[in-house]
């Protein structure tokens, strides 16, 4: 970038939006259930997804959500240990689960399309011990032969260590509590809830940091 490119740029700041805001990520929260610990062997449950979007007054907010039942891919494991943890019979009939491929794509679209109209170069997924979330959404796109993944492969916000340092709290209920949120404990270890209030307390997060962000850009 040329010496006057560059003073161009500095004069007119970062861009506008949540693109301006996370350096050109949409950041998107992610929840996922599953049926033990390895994302390579174990099933993949549920998934929930929440897009976050900047009101007309720079707070950040929850926003539209999608959630799937998926069913167990074949030959997946189911750990007892795991199940019992969240409470979900895969083979309920009531469930009306999806297979992985049609849960995935679902979710996928959805952010897409907002990476296009935020513009956004990519997505960066949001979760409470993020790494988890993350390793099971690659694998199942993987299986599933899904070549348009729109996350980040590696890099991601992980509210277990901003809830640490904005609360002092790591673990979900505890951290839900700190930021003023209610917790209710019968719809834990379910994706659509578990993302929400994970929604919920990254956007506290953000907005208590304002201005501390906006003195960086300011100075």
């Amino acid at each position: 970038m040329s010496a006057a490119n560059q003073a161009a740029g500095q004069a007119a700041g970062p861009s506008p939006g949540i693109a301006g805001r996370f350096r050109g990520f949409l950041p998107v929260v992610v929840d996922v259930e599953t049926g033990g610990f390895n994302p390579a062997t174990d099933a993949l449950l549920e998934i929930a997804a929440v897009l976050l979007r900047l009101d007309d007054g720079g707070e950040l907010h929850p926003a539209e959500s999608v959630r799937y039942h998926v069913e167990p891919f074949p030959g997946a494991r189911l750990d007892p240990a795991s199940l019992e943890v969240t409470g979900i019979d895969p083979f309920h009939p009531f469930r009306l689960a999806v297979d992985e491929n049609e849960a995935l794509r679902g979710v996928f679209d959805m952010v897409r399309k907002e990476i296009k109209a935020q513009k956004c170069n990519r997505a960066v997924l949001v979760g409470h011990n993020s790494f988890f979330d993350l390793q099971f959404v690659h694998a199942a796109a993987e299986r599933n032969k899904i070549k348009r993944n729109p996350f980040h492969p590696f890099s991601s916000f992980d509210t277990a260590t901003l809830a640490g340092v904005a609360y002092g709290q790591t673990v979900l209920s505890r951290a839900v509590t700190a930021a003023g949120i209610a917790w209710d404990e019968s719809q834990a270890h379910s994706a659509a809830y578990d993302a929400d209030v994970t929604a919920r307390v990254f956007c506290e997060i953000v907005n208590r940091f304002r201005p501390v962000y906006e003195g960086l850009i300011d100075g």
